[in-house]
């Protein structure tokens, strides 16, 4: 039976990926519900914000009286939320074992008890640690090198265990996202070197020997798009890869240069840096399980996410680039006292 989603819970469905996830699933046609603390802004849902297909709850997946009421009625929960990067996770360890982790069971439970059909699971590429495999497929061993990544692993495996023929659950490992949204991130690779090179004409690469597998914002919109179509029998319990192109730190340095050149000629020649670092972060991802299963392929490249970012810096939409602690998690998890 094919599941014909018509109503879906989407928790941190203010942030990165879910300020652009949200619109395209009322475009779909889907009831759709947001949990969010809102903590980069209340206004990065302003484009759909009188949908009448629309809820938007604003509170704390911690809390199990928001859970309920954010799960009732729902057939489809898409969790995205949570303390969304190693160095964020690592200011409050506490904070983020109470957000990535002991909110997840809670959630899970809620779910089963509201009868929602399906769970998907955004988990982590860097569930894989330091590997030096050609390709690492969805079999190869899990060497989590942080808090962050190991709680990514007891959520997918508590997941997997709540499994039922009413229950549903799939799991995405996605690679490094890049490219532009509403509620923009530039404390990520792609991200943060073509802002320096907009802003400051050069960029700093810290090692640039470790490979980074990337994935553009909007085909991560379009997998989990695509998830809410398939049938049951072909992703229950299911784990995936999503990337796309794998490259060291320093050829997404030399992607950037050229496109930031090409598109704002008057800033060549964008210097190139390079300096030592201890983040030995660095896996290769094969995401030919989920071309061949469910025949996702991406349709962005790296090109296409510095092209976007550099559109919206001509449109004026990234204000205060290095300077406002909304694009930057640490910097903002800093600012407030969220506990």
């Amino acid at each position: 039976m094919v599941v014909q989603t018509q109503s879906i819970l989407v928790t941190g469905g203010a942030g990165y990926v879910g300020a652009v996830l949200v619109p395209k699933l009322l475009e779909d046609g889907l009831k759709v519900r947001v949990v969010d603390l809102f903590l980069y802004g209340e206004d990065v849902l302003d484009s759909v914000k009188e949908h009448p297909g629309l809820t938007l709850i604003k509170g704390d997946i911690r809390d199990r009286a928001t859970i309920t009421e954010a799960v009732s009625g729902v057939d489809t929960v898409l969790h995205l939320a949570c303390i969304s990067n190693d160095p964020s996770f690592e200011l409050n360890p506490e904070l983020g074992k109470s957000i990535n982790y002991d909110a997840f069971g809670m959630l899970v439970e809620e779910s089963q008890r509201a009868g929602v059909r399906r769970f998907i699971y955004a988990s982590s590429g860097s569930v894989y640690g330091l590997s030096d495999a050609q390709d690492v497929t969805e079999d190869h061993p899990l060497r989590p090198l942080t808090d962050y990544s190991k709680f990514k692993i007891m959520c997918e495996e508590d997941l997997l265990a709540a499994a039922s023929e009413q229950f549903v659950p799939v799991i995405i490992r996605p690679a490094t996202l890049c490219g532009y949204s509403p509620r923009l991130r530039l404390d990520l690779t792609v991200n943060i070197l073509t802002t320096h090179a907009v802003e400051r004409g050069g960029i700093t690469v810290f090692g640039g020997t470790q490979k980074r597998p990337n994935l553009h914002i909007q085909d991560m919109v379009a997998l989990y798009r695509l998830l809410l179509t398939l049938p049951d029998e072909k992703v229950a319990g299911k784990v995936y890869n999503a990337g796309y192109q794998n490259h060291t730190v320093a050829d997404i340095a030399k992607i950037v240069k050229q496109v930031v050149e090409e598109q704002f000629p008057e800033k060549a020649p964008i210097s190139i840096d390079t300096t030592p670092t201890d983040d030995l972060r660095s896996y290769h991802i094969s995401s030919q399980k989920i071309a061949d299963e469910l025949g996702f392929t991406p349709s962005h490249n790296i090109e296409d996410a510095v092209r976007d970012l550099c559109q919206a810096f001509s449109e004026g939409k990234i204000p205060s680039a290095l300077e406002d602690v909304r694009y930057y998690n640490v910097r903002l998890m800093k600012n407030i006292e969220l506990v």
